[in-house]
């Protein structure tokens, strides 16, 4: 007697996701170059630089000390005192969830305080798992397009035109993935006077990118400290201190947000790994010289990567204000055509014909709600941004 095959049913909240368009063609990239074929991938939100070895030593220490056990669900006291104490603004640890990445944070977040029919405003571009959390929570994506013409920032003419009796949450990335801009306070003041109107909307700040900005990095909670009881501030350890596989991040709240963030914590993920608890807070309480410096390397590779991109027919790109990438716009080249006829297309085509003819991976503009722009980062070595930035030349002026 066979047994009637059942198939697997998704849940409406997932039937939409998958990986990103990001994983993937990282992924693929990663599967080529295991292949043998020669990729450069410049596609990935990862700092080339090492992590500190005092954090190493730190968490090797805490290893050996024993400190192998379940931590406390909302994160190490002591890595809640250190960072409530960098916030400063009368922060306590009860104000701190401690979690696995930024990225959790958010999530929490978002699963603690959204209900179906509420909405998130986003200002595309943006990364797209901001989208794909919102959707799991069963709440809608609001999606404000922020052209290269306004330096890729939500302005607050947008933002009232866009909030509704359901807007429950404003998501601000500054330094933003992908476009690397960067919110003045000024832009934020802004901003505030609008959300003032509006008690039923919180804020995300997504900061994780602070220490990598090359202007002077104002933090909303900072700009409006009036609206700190609706703010959540999100960081983390993985991009200014090379740590992204440590998953560290933290999230900055009132003591109600982050009571019910715990609460969902408490039932996915538990307390984050506590070995990397303890490498978090030697990464915070030792020295800071290395951003600093790390900040001056990447400055010089934006501006190089700036001005070869920029200089190419078809392709306009800004420079950013923080983070490692660049996100020029590709509108210029999509009428063209390569070497065997075959239309260009779209981005994602472009990007496709990098990958296939010139072994450059990199990230078109539509995962990040942008058509007609990529992602390029520049947080690679220089010799693999130098000659990945050769290929492209080629790759550009071999088009027709």
């Amino acid at each position: 007697m066979t047994q009637a095959h059942i198939c697997f049913s998704r849940s409406r909240r997932t039937a939409s996701l998958g990986l990103s368009e990001i994983v993937v063609i990282s992924e693929t990239a990663a599967r080529r170059r295991a292949e043998g074929c020669d990729i450069i991938a410049l596609s990935t939100g990862e700092p080339d630089f090492p992590t500190p070895d005092h954090v190493i030593a730190a968490a090797h220490a805490a290893a050996l000390a024993g400190q192998t056990r379940y931590p406390p669900t909302a994160g190490l006291p002591q890595l809640r005192a250190a960072i409530a104490d960098r916030a400063g603004d009368g922060m306590e640890p009860a104000n701190v969830i401690v979690s696995t990445g930024a990225k959790q944070v958010i999530f929490n977040a978002f699963l603690a305080s959204l209900d179906p029919g509420d909405e998130v405003i986003l200002a595309a571009p943006s990364w797209s798992s901001y989208r794909d959390m919102v959707t799991i929570a069963d709440a809608s994506p609001v999606e404000l397009p922020c052209p290269m013409i306004t330096g890729f920032k939500l302005t607050p003419q947008q933002l009232e035109k866009a909030i509704t009796p359901r807007t429950r949450w404003l998501l601000l990335n500054s330094p933003s993935n992908p476009s690397g801009a960067v919110y003045t306070a000024e832009e934020f003041h802004a901003l505030a006077e609008v959300l003032r109107r509006y008690p039923q909307i919180r804020i995300v700040s997504d900061e994780i990118y602070e220490h990598l900005s090359f202007e002077t990095f104002a933090s909303f909670r900072d700009a409006a400290p009036d609206l700190a009881e609706r703010t959540l501030t999100v960081n983390g350890v993985s991009k200014a201190y090379s740590m992204t596989g440590w998953r560290i991040g933290w999230g900055i709240g009132s003591t109600d947000l982050i009571g019910a963030m715990l609460a969902v914590q408490g039932q996915s993920t538990s307390g984050a790994c506590s070995i990397a608890q303890a490498a978090a807070l030697a990464a915070l309480t030792g020295g800071q010289d290395l951003l600093a410096h790390r900040a001056v390397i990447l400055r010089e590779r934006r501006d190089r990567t700036v001005g070869r991109l920029d200089a190419l027919n078809g392709i306009v790109c800004p420079a950013p204000q923080g983070a490692f990438y660049v996100f020029p716009s590709c509108a210029g080249v999509l009428s063209r055509r390569n070497s065997d006829g075959e239309p260009i297309g779209d981005d994602a085509a472009f990007c496709r014909h990098l990958l296939d003819n010139a072994g450059v991976a990199i990230v078109p503009g539509r995962p990040f709600g942008m058509p007609g722009h990529f992602r390029l980062s520049f947080a690679c070595s220089d010799v693999e941004l130098d000659e990945g930035l050769s290929r492209i030349e080629k790759a550009v002026a071999g088009l027709n």
